[in-house]
């Protein structure tokens, strides 16, 4: 079978193709510029714990090694600090564990570096540089791209993304609308090297009381006393020049350190913020992720962060369609939840906005109103409430209908599972999201107790010899776990997830038939009889 053609070789691409090779799928990245990525200590990307860990799970070292954990969150308003937070940012556990509540902060290019030097590694990925996208077509079996530079050809794929931006070729070739706002927001950015008061803490200090100040600043750590600040300008007409730049960076630090302290100005930039989102994800074998897709920003939201879930939740999609035949519920779920998602996010900006960026005395005299303020933007910088967490997929097409023996937990159905330490059959013990991105469903007995059982003879014991057949009967590969405990979970519950992580359903007992009945809505089959039950089931 043909390989996916991934347009764009920024990191939602690459997230793409390294995720499709994890599922034994081949990919040809299609990349516009030479191959390298231009240092810009200006432009950087913060990464929720979600996101940071599928980075880790796609061996995208640079997270790691050029990354920065806030170890706190602070908010300060004109000269009080009235807010914080403390995060843990300890060393993980485990090579891919996130630490809850703690975003990463890295540079774009190192991120794009370090999964560029990944899917270098990669035999299923064929990255081509020089080549632009000019043509594409599709028929019954698959799409032909088109592409010019030096070495102009044809491509052929069973399907085709487009990772390719704001500016999108593949959106425009499908003839696809990317209506929204422009300038929603504006943001004047500094990379500097100095000692701040707060050593890796992310700090959003409004109303700042010193004369260049503006509405909002913000300041946000990397590695080595690097932090990036962001001034929020007013929507139109502010012009930042050079000297007018220098003379933020002065009085925004001379306003935190009670003077100026000594200062290294590596970069600066102005940046725009757009909310559009496009009327389509998909047309027939192409689809689109990432900016291509949608933009977002205002009020701490990010993008790129979206992009990522856009890669995790398609590929095992695309996956699944390429091992085992076409599926039209299962791709079509992809826009059905993704671009749901990205609508919420937006909405909940847009509502947000006016309160918060309007100004007048009616936003100052409203009881809590400040309080209120502050809740959202600290959710839309840490990644929490509407305008951060990830999201949930209630009302999925591949949500399975309701059975009887189905249970409530911590988790609810279509959200991201909580990462818990698991047990697979073989005696290997390991988090829960290490297991995903691999094209397997995984299936969860809860049952404590299980770090005393003896390794030898624990797939004989209890409820595990009926579980492991009905996990083998199920209608896509799916892998057994067990853990000792998952939060809202009784003893004997069983968790059905999708290979992206998020919560399919969860049983009461050993329900095979209930079992089989949820997987097989979850890859996007037809609701086919119930396999027939030769045993009685068990609580």
């Amino acid at each position: 079978m043909d390989p996916v053609i991934v347009v764009g070789a920024g990191p939602v691409g690459l997230a793409l193709s390294l995720s499709l090779a994890r599922q034994g799928v081949p990919s040809v990245v299609l990349d516009e510029s030479t191959g390298g990525e231009e240092p810009r200590p200006a432009r950087t990307v913060v990464l929720r714990a979600d996101t940071a860990a599928m980075m880790e799970r796609l061996g995208c070292a640079t997270v790691r090694d050029e990354g920065a954990r806030w170890t706190g969150w602070r908010l300060m308003r004109r000269k009080q600090e009235v807010r914080r937070l403390a995060l843990d940012a300890a060393p993980a556990p485990s090579p891919s564990d996130e630490t809850a509540g703690a975003p990463l902060h890295i540079p774009q290019h190192a991120l794009t570096r370090g999964l560029r030097d990944a899917a270098g590694d990669e035999p299923l990925i064929q990255v081509i540089a020089e080549s632009r996208v000019d043509s594409l077509e599709q028929d019954a079996d698959g799409v032909t791209v088109h592409t010019r530079g030096p070495a102009a050809t044809w491509w052929r794929g069973s399907h085709a993304v487009g990772c390719d931006g704001a500016r999108s070729t593949v959106r425009k070739l499908l003839g696809i609308r990317f209506p929204g706002r422009t300038a929603v927001e504006r943001h004047a950015v500094a990379t500097l090297r100095a000692e701040l008061p707060w050593p890796g803490e992310a700090v959003l200090h409004r109303q700042p009381p010193w004369r260049s100040g503006g509405d909002e600043v913000c300041a946000r750590p990397l590695p080595d006393d690097v932090w990036r600040l962001d001034w929020l300008l007013p929507p139109r007409g502010e012009l930042v020049t050079p000297d007018t730049l220098v003379a933020r960076v002065r009085d925004t630090l001379e306003g935190w350190c009670g003077e100026t302290p000594p200062y290294d100005l590596l970069d600066t930039g102005v940046y725009t913020v757009h909310h559009r989102l496009a009327r389509r994800w998909r047309a027939d074998r192409a689809f689109l992720a990432g900016d291509a897709a949608h933009l977002l920003g205002a009020l701490g939201t990010q993008g790129l962060d979206e992009g990522l879930r856009d890669a995790g939740n398609l590929a095992w999609k695309l996956a699944q369609v390429w091992h085992h035949g076409p599926s039209e519920t299962l791709l079509d779920s992809y826009q059905t939840e993704r671009r749901a998602a990205i609508a919420g996010r937006l909405r909940a900006a847009d509502q947000a906005l006016p309160a918060l960026r309007g100004g007048g005395v009616l936003r100052v005299r409203l009881p809590g109103a400040a309080r209120g303020h502050d809740s959202v933007l600290t959710d839309g910088h840490l990644g929490q409430g509407q305008l951060g967490a990830p999201p949930v997929y209630a009302h999925s097409p591949l949500a399975p209908e309701h059975a009887p023996s189905q249970i409530l937990v911590g988790t609810a159905n279509g959200a991201p599972v909580t990462d818990v330490r698991v047990t697979a059959p073989d005696g290997t013990a390991a988090w829960l999201r290490d297991r995903l991105g691999r094209g397997r469903s995984l299936v969860v007995l809860v049952a404590p107790g299980t770090g005393v059982w003896d390794r030898r003879h624990w797939q004989s014991a209890g409820l595990m010899p009926r579980l492991a057949a009905a996990v083998s009967a199920l209608p896509a590969p799916a892998e057994l776990l067990v853990t000792e405990e998952y939060p809202g979970a009784a003893a004997h519950t069983v968790l059905l997830v999708r290979p992206d992580g998020h919560l399919v359903a969860s049983f009461a007992g050993v329900r095979p038939a209930e079992l089989y009945a949820a997987a097989d809505a979850a890859r996007g089959g037809e609701r086919a009889p119930e396999p027939s039950d030769r045993t009685a089931d068990v609580n």
